[in-house]
């Protein structure tokens, strides 16, 4: 994040902005920018747990109140995210590659960027788990484990 901040700054710097004006606006950027992100993800989740509530025919959980309970709890999910939405991306890829070579098509170029993206939601999914096992954080090791079993069971 500091990168971002100090090269954005330095960018406002070149075209005459004073360095110390330019890393306040940008750090307040920053700031706004992922407060709005995470609120904005948040009432989404929100309303989409009201509306799966009320579909299924659970009252108890189609308030405002609860649902917003529901969606706030759920970050504590969030350090799952990075590996999670990667390894979404490496199945997709696995999908496309599959279909191509079952349509002898050239699967190359999906197949090279399947394994790699693979292979390092795998690699960094273990290292997650080991940490959060370690620090004692067992919703977090629960779920990336069976996170981790559906990546094995997805491949094989």
């Amino acid at each position: 994040l500091g990168a971002f901040v100090e090269g954005s700054a330095n960018l406002m710097a070149s075209y005459g902005i004073p360095a110390n004006i330019a890393l306040a606006i940008m750090g307040v950027f920053l700031v706004s920018f992922a407060a709005t992100t995470l609120d904005s993800a948040t009432r989404i989740q929100r309303y989409v747990v009201g509306e799966l509530a009320q579909a299924y025919k659970m009252p108890a959980l189609s308030g405002a109140v609860p649902a917003t309970l529901i969606a706030v709890g759920a970050l504590a999910l969030w350090p799952l995210f990075g590996t999670v939405n990667q390894l979404l991306a490496a199945l997709a890829l696995l999908i496309i590659t599959v279909y191509l070579a079952r349509k002898k098509v050239k699967a190359i170029y999906t197949g090279i960027p399947m394994v790699f993206m693979i292979a390092m939601t795998g690699w960094a999914m273990v290292f997650n788990l080991q940490k959060f096992y370690a620090g004692g954080k067992w919703l977090l090791f629960v779920v990336g484990l069976i996170v981790f079993v559906l990546e094995i069971w997805m491949i094989a």
